[in-house]
């Protein structure tokens, strides 16, 4: 399964520096898959409605049982207001059972990159 295109929310300016994330996010058991594919769904709908996301995508290597985002932010402040607000903190508490080692890898980004890519986001979550 490909991963999703790029969605972008708000502009970047090229002369800003901006916060870049990837996640990598396993699952132990395929079993649990179906919960995770719910779960993100009501994550993805917060995203849309989140200030300060400029911008994320998805992947999912289904049958590895391993899942991946990447996002760009306005700031540190702006993610940190994501992650603690809901739906994403019930997820992360239902999921946690259910997932291996996760990795969150933050680095910045120029505006004039447009976004991060997913080669960016592989090269820094193998560092």
């Amino acid at each position: 399964m490909p991963a999703s295109p790029w969605k972008q929310l708000g502009d970047l300016h090229p002369n800003r520096e901006y916060l870049a994330l990837a996640t990598n996010l396993p699952l132990l058991r395929m079993r649990a898959t179906p919960k995770m594919i719910r779960l993100a769904s009501a994550v993805r709908r917060q995203l849309k409605a989140t200030p300060g996301l400029l911008g994320y995508s998805m992947d999912a290597k289904v049958f590895a049982r391993q899942y991946f985002t990447l996002s760009a932010w306005e700031s540190e402040e702006a993610l940190q207001a994501f992650v603690a607000h809901s739906p994403h903190v019930e997820t992360m508490t239902k999921l946690a059972p259910e997932m291996g080692e996760t990795k969150f890898v933050r680095w910045t980004i120029q505006g004039s990159d447009l976004h991060p890519t997913w080669a960016d986001a592989r090269r820094h979550l193998v560092a």
